[in-house]
């Protein structure tokens, strides 16, 4: 399944673009689900039909769904409450009712991860348009299944399960109740989730497009978004330029603003795949304006990112990685190798990423930005380097 991903800044049209572009999808006869996690049926005003808690069929081919992020929290820790009853008891603890439980921040997105997961394995879909949030969020919610990953490994190592033989014996010696079974088997099944949903995110054919209007500020923004972007390996297929002037106009202020929209757009092009998207001069609302608007199609085969290590040992005696980050800037870029992993940050986005196998045997010999891509030099380490005779 193809899977396409649209966020930008906030107030650029994101949903409006992310809707036309599933419509266009479905009335070329593919299967299309577009889902959103918006708290507010902003996606139903936009197509002019709810849009709810379940699956719906909003046109021929194509299906909107904007999960109850509600209903889904207190499900869970209901649950967790059952699970957890032994533990609760000894802390004296009340339980809560299903009926006082309340989301907290973040059950939106998780909501949004779980119907991507759901949606991917289901086979009843070509093609997934995700309408995702302003851009800082996304990223943080794109990130948040490879991080809480890192974090349940280091918590609840899997190795310590092998252990679970022991931990009654244990706990009658210490005269402390150990970890449960259903802590560790909680944590596999949570691992397991969420190794659904990064990869689906991680696949080949997922892609992002960035909805910006042309500008000073949609400029910085991309720019900063196609660099965040690259660091957790997603590609940007295309850049929407949305709600675009017409060049002609005999109002003078409209003409200005024009010709600053005309000038961000020739610098876009030199670097972007750029798709302009005109103004419409009034929202688009119902199927008959979002059809009206030129979105990009679908392209089947997209090109996925790479993070290739290139052998140099031959000449200069180093391994090379190329880490392609599009819009980085050099004073906002800073790098750390702890352990077998490797901190990454660009700007206010950080990734820690674990090294390929063949890395983890060397020293960081040095590093550069160039052309857009960052090349970190590792030196074989002769106490962990393979000897040749």
């Amino acid at each position: 399944m193809r899977t396409i991903l649209i966020t930008g800044q906030g107030g650029t049209g994101r949903t409006t673009v992310a809707a036309a572009t599933a419509l266009k999808a479905a009335r070329e006869g593919t299967r299309t689900l577009l889902l959103t996690a918006d708290r507010t049926d902003t996606l139903g005003a936009v197509l002019g039909v709810s849009t709810g808690a379940d699956p719906t069929d909003t046109a021929p081919h194509l299906t909107t769904w904007r999960p109850d992020a509600n209903a889904r929290f207190r499900e869970d820790l209901t649950a967790f409450q059952d699970r957890a009853t032994t533990a609760l008891d000894l802390l004296g603890a009340a339980r809560l009712d299903a009926e006082e439980l309340t989301p907290l921040p973040g059950a939106e997105e998780l909501a949004l991860l779980r119907a991507l997961r759901d949606a991917a394995t289901s086979e009843t879909y070509d093609l997934l348009v995700v309408d995702l949030p302003p851009t800082p969020q996304a990223l943080a919610l794109l990130a948040l299944p490879e991080e809480l990953r890192r974090y349940l490994r280091r918590l609840l190592p899997p190795e310590r399960q092998a252990a679970r033989a022991l931990r009654p014996v244990l706990g009658r010696l210490a005269g402390v109740p150990m970890p449960a079974e259903w802590l560790y088997e909680t944590a596999a099944r949570w691992d397991i989730e969420l190794a659904a949903v990064a990869a689906v995110v991680e696949d080949r054919a997922t892609t992002v497009r960035l909805v910006a209007e042309p500008g000073p500020a949609g400029t910085d923004a991309v720019h900063a978004a196609t660099s965040a972007l690259a660091l957790h390996g997603l590609r940007v297929d295309a850049l929407v330029a949305n709600r675009v002037l017409p060049a002609a106009s005999s109002d003078a202020w409209l003409g200005a603003l024009a010709a600053q929209q005309r000038k961000a757009l020739d610098e876009w092009q030199e670097t972007y795949t750029v798709h302009e998207v005109p103004h419409l001069g009034r929202d688009p609302r119902g199927t008959d304006d979002l059809g009206a608007l030129p979105v990009p199609g679908v392209n089947r085969a997209p090109v996925p990112v790479e993070w290739p290590v290139l052998d140099h040992l031959a000449d200069d005696g180093v391994l090379v990685w190329h880490i392609p980050l599009p819009g980085a800037i050099r004073e906002e870029l800073d790098l750390i190798r702890r352990g077998d992993e490797l901190v990454v940050t660009v700007g206010q986005f950080r990734r820690i990423v674990p090294l390929p196998s063949a890395l983890r045997r060397c020293t960081v010999a040095g590093a550069a930005l160039r052309e857009g891509e960052l090349r970190v030099r590792f030196a074989p380490d002769p106490d962990l380097w393979p000897r040749t005779r």
